[in-house]
């Protein structure tokens, strides 16, 4: 189980860093496949379960990453690193 942010170390935290910036890659191309889906979707074949079934993932998972963004933010501005 992974620790809480305000549990971790420094040099953990640093570390944490590091890899959510390569995880924002993989999270735009994601988002990204997601809203082409939809968009493809309503194109080919109208308004349907597959139009608003990515965006809502999409919605939600970006809503996510971002609040995840933000307490990482919060904890590095805190200790006073970066």
């Amino acid at each position: 189980m992974e620790k809480e942010i305000t549990e971790l170390t420094d040099q953990e935290l640093l570390e944490k860093v590091k890899k959510k910036k390569s995880n924002d890659i993989t999270n735009a191309v994601i988002l990204g496949f997601l809203i082409g889906i939809a968009t493809y979707s309503t194109v080919k074949y109208g308004l349907g379960l597959f139009t608003f079934l990515p965006v809502l993932f999409a919605l939600f998972a970006a809503n996510k990453w971002g609040k995840d963004k933000k307490a990482l933010e919060e904890e590095l501005k805190s200790r006073n690193l970066k």
